[in-house]
């Protein structure tokens, strides 16, 4: 379903982070001085994507989704995570409302520098087919189609008016990550793919059970700390596989995306540069 979209292209690699607020990063990634603002601005010269985290845990403002798309070059991609509301609170059951909700607060805002819509299931849901392929069936596959169901969202939910319109028709791609040890079966993969849904390659430094298989024609990695959850950075060796796993895949023919939330000590940034720099892509900033 790669379809016209600016952001996509066969083969296309992107590697960026997962948030980008983060207080740490101050003076160590950003610069001593730069404004908060001016922080996204700051990442779009360096890296080609980023994961917006915040949408995981409330429902944005509109005009925050719309100022993001003027702070980055019109080639830049957001991948945004859908809410937890939808996938730890209700855990995918009665979220035709909610997700309403969630394309109703501003995602649609971001036109053609929209990207995947990620789903992150909590480790105490296992694997339920009946439940997942009735989720997939409400999850809308182009943004014309989310912003009619954008128009049965909640007004009381949003703290502005919801955004119901899509200003371009453009394809959505959605993934999925799991946790939990029970969707390591072929029923599981068998579903994506009968969905077209990408399965993420989460790389939790064994927290929990990495998925590998590719499911759609999207490659959608996080790379969640190394050898310790999120605290750990990607040393040579291991930037050096992830490279040469990105580039068969893409290869292959997928697009492949790549985010670092391996955010609390500061590795994040500096890993998503080095394996930028091992793949060729060339930074704005430098």
């Amino acid at each position: 379903m790669r379809g016209q979209h600016a952001g996509y292209r066969a083969g296309m690699i992107r590697v960026g982070i997962s948030g980008w607020r983060y207080v740490p990063w101050r003076g160590t990634f950003y610069p001593a001085g730069l404004q908060q603002r001016r922080e996204l601005e700051y990442v779009a010269q360096r890296l080609t994507s980023v994961e917006v985290n915040g949408s995981f845990y409330s429902l944005q403002r509109p005009s925050s989704w719309q100022a993001w798309a003027g702070q980055v070059p019109d080639d830049f991609l957001f991948a945004v995570k859908g809410p937890r509301f939808v996938t730890h609170m209700k855990k995918l059951v009665d979220v035709e409302t909610p997700l309403a909700n969630f394309f109703a607060s501003g995602p649609l805002s971001l036109g053609e520098k929209l990207g995947p819509l990620l789903w992150q299931l909590p480790p105490n849901l296992g694997f339920h087919p009946d439940r997942l392929a009735a989720f997939f069936d409400l999850l809308p596959r182009r943004t014309t189609h989310a912003a009619a169901l954008a128009e049965h969202h909640e007004p009381e939910r949003l703290k502005e008016p919801g955004v119901t319109v899509a200003s371009v028709d453009l394809p959505l791609r959605h993934v999925l990550e799991v946790r939990h040890a029970s969707f390591r079966t072929p029923e599981f993969c068998e579903l994506l793919r009968a969905h077209d849904i990408g399965m993420v390659v989460a790389d939790s430094a064994g927290t929990w059970p990495m998925f590998d298989e590719v499911t759609s024609d999207l490659a959608y990695v996080r790379l969640h700390g190394d050898t310790e959850l999120y605290a750990s950075g990607y040393g040579d060796a291991a930037l050096d596989r992830w490279a040469e796993k990105i580039r068969a895949w893409a290869a292959d023919g997928l697009d492949v995306l790549v985010y670092f939330d391996n955010d609390a000590k500061v590795h994040a940034p500096f890993d998503a540069m080095a394996l930028q720099e091992r793949l060729g892509i060339v930074p704005r900033g430098t």
